[in-house]
């Protein structure tokens, strides 16, 4: 789940035993739940509507979207169990938008995948491009192929401000080659 809200300093202790900050809510906008697989499905399937072309086979594209979303899957995994965050930080609310708003990663996936590589590393750095009195940051995701080393790293870098109390994307998705 994911709330446009802050923190206070209350807790406050459930049922189960388990002890969870308490915040406050000042637009229920922005608020949503939602559940792994239906958010790949959705993801993949808005990703490969738009790569649709006249030469494209079905089943490649089959094969594709089940890559795809097998990649996917595991960033959100790994971003909501291993880089899990309170979005205290304008940085950790980039890297919790983007694992919200798994369509720009789709794509991201969705291409890397084609080419047969696997997500190395996830970083999240201050944009040197924003808007006047906004607060953006870049959420780079890399890419390796597992069976050649020597290959180069493929990059993909998407911009998201955080000014608002909702995120948004700024820009397309950029891409480019690094070493090692």
């Amino acid at each position: 789940m994911s709330f446009p809200g802050r923190l206070t300093d209350r807790t406050v202790e459930l049922f189960s035993g388990q002890v969870v900050p308490v915040i406050t809510l000042p637009n229920i906008r922005g608020m949503y739940g939602w559940k792994v697989n239906s958010l790949v499905s959705a993801a993949v399937e808005s990703v490969t509507t738009q790569q649709i072309d006249a030469n494209d086979v079905r089943v490649r594209r089959s094969a594709e979207s089940s890559s795809a979303s097998l990649s996917l899957s595991s960033f959100l995994q790994r971003v909501y169990y291993d880089l899990r965050n309170l979005g205290q930080t304008s940085k950790d609310r980039a890297l919790n938008f983007a694992a919200t708003n798994a369509f720009q990663a789709a794509s991201s996936f969705a291409e890397a995948v084609s080419r047969g590589m696997e997500l190395d590393s996830i970083e999240v750095e201050k944009s040197p491009f924003c808007r006047l009195d906004s607060d953006c940051w870049d959420v780079k995701l890399k890419f390796f192929d597992p069976e050649n080393s020597s290959r180069a790293k493929k990059v993909y870098r998407f911009t998201i401000d955080v000014s608002y109390i909702i995120p948004v994307t700024l820009g397309k998705v950029r891409s480019w080659s690094v070493r090692k």
